[in-house]
């Protein structure tokens, strides 16, 4: 099920045994466009502390009652480690609250090796078993591991995107899948181009993202972009939309995923 990632906000977070909070944020990989983390207002329960939960451990939304389950207990929760929620999330910070919930984190297996870390730099699965890293590769790895290029979708939202030829809006919010919650479409707005249309666009189309200058640039033009199936908050993508969408855009060829430009992170 997709679902507008402004409407998440605000759910509620139901534990096994009470409520945690409601949810003020997602973070996602700007790698993958998979958000990892949800944001979660405690309230008076635990005097305003925000904490973030892994989007993983969250049962199915309940859009009648606007709230998410989670594998967890009031307790657990309220012992997690204390997380600045306003500064970037480091991957030391990423691997300490799942090393508190037990559980190995989404980037793999290889480099866990218990409650909070990483396995060393020396013999890890980016070198060979005959090489050694130089200084330099060492310093870059663990550049990679501090930096788990996560991103705020609340950020995200006023981002311009630019066409192959030209600006054509700006993100007003992004439909993510429930089921692995992927960021499958950007929600654009057109009006400042285009009056009284909205666009989905792939997070796929996007080759260059500058996250210092709050744009996304895509790789198809704006006669590409004011052709595509239309968008408003009655359209229904369902699997017929999907193939619409998939078939006109198929012939645009999108690009891989989106990444920053190195000299932003």
């Amino acid at each position: 099920m997709l679902i507008h990632a402004s409407a998440i906000k605000g759910y509620a977070i139901a534990a096994s045994d009470g409520e945690i909070g409601t949810v003020s944020d997602l973070l996602f990989d700007d790698v993958s466009w998979r958000v990892r983390w949800l944001v979660v207002e405690t309230g008076t329960w635990l005097a305003g502390r925000k904490v973030l939960l892994p989007a993983s451990t969250l049962g199915h939304a309940d859009a009648i009652r606007r709230e998410f389950t989670a594998k967890l207990t009031v307790q657990q929760v309220k012992d997690s480690p204390n997380v600045d929620t306003e500064r970037p999330v480091s991957r030391q910070v990423e691997s300490s609250i799942y090393g508190h919930y037990g559980w190995y984190p989404y980037w793999g297996y290889g480099l866990y090796t218990g409650s909070y870390g990483y396995g060393s730099v020396m013999g890890s699965p980016f070198f060979g078993p005959s090489s050694q890293p130089t200084e330099d590769e060492a310093r870059e790895t663990q550049r990679n591991r501090d930096d788990p290029h996560l991103r705020s979708i609340a950020a995200v939202e006023g981002y311009h995107i630019h066409a192959t030829d030209g600006e054509i809006g700006h993100v007003e919010d992004m439909l993510v899948e429930e089921a692995d919650w992927s960021i499958r479409y950007l929600v654009v707005d057109t009006k400042n181009w285009w009056p009284g249309k909205r666009v989905l666009l792939s997070p796929r189309s996007a080759h260059e993202v500058s996250w210092t200058d709050r744009i996304i640039d895509i790789n198809v033009n704006r006669e590409a972009v004011r052709s595509s199936p239309g968008y408003d908050a009655t359209t229904e993508v369902d699997r017929d939309y999907e193939q619409r969408f998939n078939s006109y855009y198929g012939n645009a060829a999108p690009g891989s995923s989106a990444r920053a430009r190195a000299s932003d992170l």
